[in-house]
């Protein structure tokens, strides 16, 4: 058997732990080990060679609502899920002893993913915090589980100090990041109760490793010399490393801490705006992730850089999450995403969720107080869950998250409805009725945000960071009715663009983008630096091949679009529609426009209220509409539908709202 190993005092079984044989039909015997003396993994039982007796189920009825207080109601479903994630901890006397089996969080589900391991954490929290509702703390079955997950987690770490995730012998930046922080507030933990003091010497040892592997300044898997990508990531080991070097100080350490939280704000942020993810914007990484791991790092580091990023994020997002004027919430830039979709954001969002705890910025960056849900909201949530007869259940395999567990000690700073409702109303599209915003990345990418009296729509240009952007114009709101047309990313068939007949669209290449004074067919060119200051603005696009060549004209209520194709094609519009919304046709042999009825007509018309999105072109054409199995926001009030226009080589549409 491998770990340390511990013999069993005595025979005395403790009453916690007589109910959890009871309850779980399994005789155990010498249940009890000697905590202060090092490993408790070595209990002999009837359910394994190893004799890891399992912990007990929750009795009956609970756990009861109303004994959590407001704010750790998002542990309730951890508590409902402990026995049955915990008891499937391998429990055999082989080398996957300790193993967190069972598919309860990240994959591959496998015993060499190091990641698996990082409820750890989960398990410690509960063993270490009384409660009235937590019958776990203390109990001698989930600290010998607990004692050999560890020792799963750190049999895994190579000699170098990392740790592997989708193949045994990777040396992986993601996993010993997440380990830096999972490993040391187990360790805290442990320490707070004063429990397994072997194992956390082994810990402890564990963390310098890891430490030494990833502040590496000459680590180029973790650090790069001009753009860091991925930068969730090493924020993470950043975070991680802080805590571990409060616990463990480490003079030499903690300078390369400072250094490498220096490089990160100079190099881990875009000029315009977002953190890389990996080479490219992605909001809900920043939202959700990386946000939280800087709230981690400034609760033991005086680092105001980071602060600043936050505030060049807050204005980054300002223009690509957009608020609907229902008050539904914001649809976001998912078009330019490189890594992970996110189409909207809920104006009130469900607990539990990761990303609250980025609202610890809102009190000092007031343009996230937009983002979060308000306190007001998020309390009449909870009254409303303690008062809920709805019994607690386990949560799915796969959807557990360490990550809400670890969130709970930083606490919380939900913005007032007043303060979001002023933050929402200070964002550029709502604030202004016509600027032009052109923000470029070193790497040649362009992101076009263009407001007009009527109109409001975004674009990307030139090289994608990766193959799930999809270029173009993605948008069309109004600050009246709302969205009109989103745009998807990672799809030729749900993007905004001009589809070939191979499937293939100009949205998923790379676009060459020019810029001009009023229409490009008879106007001047202009620098992208002087984009900004452009009354009526034209622009070009030209895909690689050549076999795409589109303009555009931007007017206060309009988008013209004129289409150069080397073969027939089509224009792909994704309308985000509400039940609401009337749909006719125009000049066609049909008046209503029903999803799946192919027609010939000149153009479209939405009717949302009294306002009105018409697509129009020069001639009759073949269109049809589809619905796609998408839909937005907690009450699913609009889902996407895809208009398709079948149309010769050089073709005009014009969109214009009224």
């Amino acid at each position: 058997m491998t770990g340390n190993v511990t013999r069993w005092r005595d025979a005395q079984v403790s009453r916690r732990a007589l109910l959890a044989g009871a309850g779980a039909g399994v005789l155990l015997a010498a249940v009890v080990p000697d905590w202060r003396t090092g490993s408790a993994f070595a209990a002999q039982s009837s359910v394994g060679s190893s004799g890891l007796p399992p912990i007990a189920p929750l009795p009956a009825g609970a756990p009861d609502r109303r004994a959590f207080t407001l704010e750790e109601q998002r542990l309730a479903p951890y508590l409902a899920t402990l026995a049955p994630m915990v008891n499937e901890i391998v429990d055999d006397d082989g080398a996957a002893l300790g193993w967190m089996s069972g598919g309860w969080w990240r994959t591959p589900a496998e015993p060499f993913n190091a990641r698996i391991q990082e409820h750890v954490r989960t398990l410690a929290w509960f063993y270490a915090h009384e409660r009235p509702w937590n019958p776990y703390s203390g109990d001698a079955a989930l600290l010998a589980r607990l004692d050999a997950a560890i020792h799963h987690y750190l049999r895994l770490q190579h000699a170098d100090g990392s740790w592997p995730e989708y193949e045994p012998d990777e040396h992986s930046r993601a996993a010993t990041a997440f380990a830096l922080g999972y490993l040391s507030k187990t360790l805290e933990d442990l320490r707070d109760v004063d429990a397994l003091p072997q194992t956390r010497t082994e810990i402890s040892g564990a963390l310098h490793r890891a430490m030494s592997w990833f502040l590496d300044p000459g680590n180029t898997g973790v650090w790069q010399t001009e753009r860091i990508e991925f930068v969730n990531q090493p924020m993470a080991g950043l975070a991680g490393s802080a805590l571990a070097l409060r616990l463990d100080p480490d003079p030499g350490l903690q300078v390369l801490l400072l250094d490498r939280i220096d490089v990160i704000v100079a190099n881990g942020q875009s000029p315009a705006g977002y953190f890389y993810e990996p080479l490219g914007m992605d909001i809900a990484y920043n939202l959700n992730v990386t946000l939280s791991e800087m709230i981690e790092i400034l609760e033991q580091v005086d680092a105001p850089g980071l602060v600043g990023m936050v505030e060049r994020l807050a204005d980054w997002l300002g223009y690509n999450l957009v608020w609907e004027p229902d008050g539904a919430g914001f649809i976001a830039n998912t078009a330019g995403s490189a890594r992970t979709p996110m189409w909207f954001l809920d104006a009130t969002t469900t607990e539990p969720q990761q990303r609250d705890l980025g609202s610890r910025f809102a009190p000092d960056v007031a343009a996230m107080r937009a983002f979060y849900t308000t306190i007001e909201d998020r309390t009449v949530q909870r009254e409303a869950w303690a008062e809920s007869a709805e019994p607690v259940l386990p949560q799915a395999r796969g959807q557990t998250n360490p990550r809400i567990v670890v969130n709970i000690p930083y606490g919380e700073a939900y913005p007032s409805r007043a303060d979001k409702d002023a933050a929402i109303a200070a964002m550029p599209v709502l604030a202004q009725n016509r600027f032009t915003e052109l923000r470029r990345d070193p790497q040649g990418q362009h992101f076009l945000f263009a407001r007009r009296p009527g109109i409001y729509t975004m674009a990307h240009f030139g090289p994608p960071s990766t193959s799930l952007v999809r270029s173009g114009l993605s948008l069309i709101w109004h600050p009246e009715s709302g969205t009109f047309v989103h745009g998807s990313h990672n799809s030729n068939t749900e993007c905004w663009g001009t589809v070939l007949p191979n499937g293939g669209t100009d949205a998923g290449a790379s676009l060459a983008v020019a810029y001009f004074e009023g229409d490009p067919a008879d106007g001047h060119a202009v620098e992208p630096e002087q984009v900004a200051g452009v009354h009526d603005l034209g622009l070009t696009w030209r895909t690689t091949l050549g076999n795409v060549t589109g303009a555009a004209v931007l007017e206060d209520d309009a988008i013209t679009k004129r289409l150069v194709v080397t073969s027939d094609a089509s224009e792909q519009v994704p309308l985000l529609l509400r039940t609401t919304d009337r749909l006719t046709w125009i000049g066609g042999n049909l008046e209503s426009a029903e999803a799946g009825v192919t027609t010939q007509a000149k153009g479209l018309k939405v009717r949302r209220g009294r306002i009105s999105l018409e697509i129009n072109w020069s001639e009759r054409l073949s269109a049809a509409i589809a619905p796609v199995d998408r839909h937005y926001f907690a009450d699913r009030s609009r889902q996407v539908h895809m208009l398709r226009i079948a149309h010769p080589p050089q073709a005009t549409i014009r969109y214009s709202i009224g």
